[in-house]
């Protein structure tokens, strides 16, 4: 279950109307804490984004499947979008099985230089005109505060 602070930054995102993934932000930054603080850990710091992609699908934020990605992932990415939309409580028994997989994960995955080195590797899987469109998006929507 995600904490309530970063539910309300995405709900905060929402009104504001920035996109899904923005949104989405929120619970992967989260999870990236999670995994830093020693709550837990994860094999990669791939697997950390995707679970807090999982729980944005789960907590109702209008993310769609991954297109370039394997049949497995996008049937994953269907399921947790399902039960965003039903509100009934994760079975606990699964959810200890979780915590008790992930635990024993390392936590390395959440350091900066792996997140570092995650971001670099998504980057070279789009072309240079999508990278510049990105970059030049987020200097015009930049908020200065």
């Amino acid at each position: 279950m995600p904490d309530e602070d970063t539910l309300k930054r995405a709900r905060e995102d929402e009104r504001e109307g920035k996109s899904p993934s923005t949104q989405a932000g929120e619970f992967v930054r989260e999870e990236i804490h999670h995994v830093r603080e020693g709550k837990h850990g994860a094999r990669s710091a791939k697997q950390a984004v995707a679970i807090g992609l999982s729980k944005a699908r789960r907590a109702g934020v209008k993310l769609g499947k991954p297109k370039r990605a394997s049949k497995g992932v996008q049937h994953k990415a269907e399921l947790d979008t399902k039960a965003g939309r039903r509100k009934s409580k994760p079975s606990p028994t699964r959810s200890r099985a979780i915590k008790r997989a992930l635990k024993r994960e390392g936590h390395e995955s959440g350091s900066s230089t792996a997140m570092s080195r995650q971001t670099k590797a998504a980057s070279r899987t789009r072309s240079r005109k999508d990278r510049s469109a990105a970059a030049r998006k987020a200097a015009r929507t930049r908020s200065r505060d």
